[in-house]
């Protein structure tokens, strides 16, 4: 008799799982053992990183406004090295996430199917492109804009004098809200498939969705027009990929 090979292929697979099925014991320990893991990579990289490259990262961050003839201050003894620690443990959790992922992919692999596998692994690396692709752009396209911007309209007004804990505060708080926006494509491929939501919800709320995505853009930036446009935009582009990706999540 003839072997059936999509049964054979989902027998193999529960045969797979069964293999690791253990007690609960056994998966908090493992669990811990990979929390313990993250832990002390991103300790290490942090440890590297304050000790031998946080002056040229914050040289890096700080370029921007230098390049403009202006210098930081620090109101605070204390200040100047918190804002270096901080920067040094953004930059070591950044070095650190291949590691992290790793870790995550390897205890939650074990209960997935080889189909949710492939599809897991999937989203989840587009998911990290687009976050990156989205910080990237926050930092070089919007945030560089603004800096210009905000120069140009006080130089004539009073001199400036910023903060650099107020400055690393601000520019991390810019940057981090467009990589969590490009991830629309994902959420809404997701959704749809799913069921949570349907191809012809979005078309049909499409020009609310512009209203709040002006709304949006004007809480997550500065206060002046061409930020709140170059953070719009994209995410009104980012919609319409999401609207594609959702009929293709739906076949």
């Amino acid at each position: 008799m003839r072997e059936n090979p999509t049964l054979r292929k989902e027998i193999d697979s529960f045969d797979e799982i069964e293999v690791y099925k253990q007690p609960i014991g056994e998966h908090i320990k493992v669990l811990r053992r990979s929390i313990l893991h993250c832990i002390i990579t991103i300790a290490l990289a942090f440890f590297i990183i304050i000790t031998f490259y946080s002056d040229a990262l914050m040289q890096i961050l700080l370029e921007p406004i230098k390049s403009r003839g202006i210098q930081f201050i620090y109101l605070g003894l204390a200040e100047a090295m918190v804002a270096q620690l901080q920067v040094s443990f953004i930059a070591a959790c950044i070095v650190s996430s291949p590691l992290i992922f790793w870790e995550v992919w390897s205890f939650i692999r074990p209960a997935l199917y080889e189909n949710e596998r492939k599809a897991v692994l999937f989203v989840t690396l587009i998911s990290l492109a687009l976050f990156i692709t989205g910080v990237c752009f926050g930092y070089l396209a919007v945030f560089l804009s603004s800096i210009t911007f905000f120069v140009y309209m006080g130089e004539n007004l009073a001199t400036p004098m910023l903060s650099i804990s107020e400055y690393v505060g601000f520019l991390m708080g810019f940057i981090l809200p467009f990589g969590i926006v490009f991830e629309i494509p994902i959420a809404t491929f997701v959704l749809c498939r799913v069921g949570l939501l349907k191809v012809e919800t979005l078309v049909h709320l499409r020009k609310y969705i512009i209203l709040v995505i002006f709304i949006v853009a004007a809480f997550l930036t500065p206060p002046d027009i061409l930020s709140q446009i170059l953070m719009a935009l994209p995410m009104i582009g980012l919609y319409e990929v999401g609207i594609i990706v959702a009929k293709y999540a739906r076949k």
